[in-house]
């Protein structure tokens, strides 16, 4: 058997999308537990698309992502260059075997002309195909016109590694474009070649190049070329499941999920869990554990939803599986600039509070603020609180007052503030949801926050008693 030998070859026309870091990780994952060869070409032949610094941030978004290549642009390799602008001479060799062979063709006709041939099948409603215009006798080409491929329609039926049997009629092969009149190759030549050249065994793509693989098969036969094993990716779809994904549904770059604090680990997990799992119920899985158990058979063949929320929940299952001093380490710039002057063991000791709860790093500066310094007296927090609201500002006042003189003969332990808090609600009769929310407000000023008795032992006795001090004084 060869070695197997997978590619990514995204267009440097943009940021890497999920789609597309999916196809990467399966081509990544196949390599991997073959022990085989990952490879990254860039195909840039549309240069019009072409987005500057786009290269680079693919290469960091892989790399973010640890999915590391062993051969590429920018690390070479024994079949370099991994760019296909600097690959044209190869084109070229393939294009003059392609014409001595009879199997392209100068494309003699002007736009206007091709666009002519186009309106008079959609108003004959017909399929356009350019080898119902083929020239009997095209004139040599010279490079300043496209370059054509001579097709040989015929059915086909193939195995695709994930949509299984596939059969299409000749009706669907046409003589596609080589080399435009620009000397760039177009895809459809150029990854045929790039593909044989660099010996890819396996070609993992996206279902919007589904139509077009009879040409590209019809394009093997006519170069003497064994076609790779082809996996076909079916579309992620969006939130609702009904159309594909798209920036309009939030899609985002990569890289901006791990500005906002999303593991790479929990990213990896995630994307590999659309539309693919391993048979059982687990859903997180560790890289090694990909590795190991990754199949390409088992990628569904429907389309599978992107769901942010299950995103969230993983990442969130991820950060609470590290120890607190890695989860501390890695979530350092997320961190308010409130907390500057604290040290690291108190502020391990907020993370430690948050870490259950906490989704993204992102959401640390608001999870934690109140920590660090005294937010503004929010009453309206009380008055929108559906029991607090019921109560006159008095009786609050009175609460607060028992629950001053109580907190403040505590020593702060976690212990002893749990057993003067369940005192309290002997001593005044009233419901944890009433007194427990009144003080965390009075404390906090925050919507939300961690354990009441575990909160009030970080901050302390003394912002605690200032803080419920100064919400009396504001129930005056």
């Amino acid at each position: 058997m060869k070695p197997v030998r997978t590619r990514f070859a995204p267009s440097p026309t943009g940021f890497l999308h999920v789609g597309g870091i999916r196809t990467a990780l399966f081509a990544w994952l196949i390599a991997r537990q073959t022990g085989g060869q990952f490879i990254l070409r860039f195909e840039d032949t549309d240069k019009k698309r072409e987005v500057a610094g786009a290269r680079e941030h693919l290469i960091r978004s892989l790399l973010t992502l640890g999915l590391e290549y062993d051969e590429g642009p920018d690390i070479g390799g024994q079949f370099a260059p991994y760019t296909q602008s600097e690959r044209l001479s190869s084109y070229q060799d393939w294009a003059q075997v392609l014409i001595d062979a009879g199997k392209a063709y100068a494309d003699p006709y002007t736009p206007e002309q091709v666009q002519e041939f186009r309106e008079q099948a959609r108003k004959e409603k017909r399929p356009f195909l350019y080898r119902n215009h083929r020239p009997e006798n095209p004139p040599a080409w010279d490079g300043t016109a496209p370059l054509r491929f001579k097709s040989t329609p015929r059915a086909y039926t193939r195995i695709d590694a994930v949509m299984g049997s596939l059969r299409t009629g000749p009706e669907v092969i046409d003589d596609f474009v080589l080399i435009k009149s620009d000397g760039y190759p177009t895809y459809n030549f150029a990854h045929v070649i790039d593909d044989y050249e660099m010996q890819i065994t396996h070609v993992i793509r996206g279902q919007e190049f589904l139509a077009s693989t009879p040409n590209y098969l019809n394009l093997y036969e006519a170069l003497g070329f064994e076609p790779p094993i082809i996996a076909t990716m079916p579309h992620i779809m969006g939130p609702d499941g009904k159309k594909k994904l798209s920036k309009r549904d939030g899609a985002k770059d990569v890289l901006d999920y791990v500005r906002d604090g999303f593991l790479p680990e929990a990213l990896v997990n995630f994307i590999a869990s659309l539309g693919w799992n391993d048979g059982t119920e687990q859903e997180i899985f560790t890289r090694a554990e990909l590795i190991a158990k990754f199949k390409i058979e088992r990628v569904q063949r429907s389309g599978a939803r992107f769901d942010e929320h299950r995103l969230q929940w993983m990442n969130g299952v991820w950060i609470r599986s590290l120890n607190i001093d890695e989860l501390y380490d890695r979530s350092r710039e997320f961190w308010p600039k409130s907390s500057a002057g604290y040290d690291d063991t108190y502020k391990k000791r907020v993370l430690g509070l948050i870490q259950e709860r906490l989704k993204y790093f992102a959401e640390i500066p608001a999870l934690t603020e109140f920590f660090f310094v005294d937010l503004p007296i929010h009453m309206e927090l009380i008055d929108n609180n559906k029991q607090l609201k019921k109560l006159e500002r008095t009786e609050l006042k009175q609460l607060l007052e028992h629950a001053h003189v109580s907190l403040g003969q505590s020593n702060f332990s976690v212990e002893d503030l749990t057993q003067r808090l369940n005192g309290l609600l002997e001593q005044t009769g009233q419901k944890p949801g009433v007194l427990f929310s009144l003080i965390r407000i009075a404390s906090t000023q925050a919507p939300f926050s961690p354990g009441l008795a575990d909160t009030l032992s970080v901050l302390g006795p003394d912002v605690t008693l200032r803080r419920i001090s100064q919400t009396i004084d504001s129930l005056l």
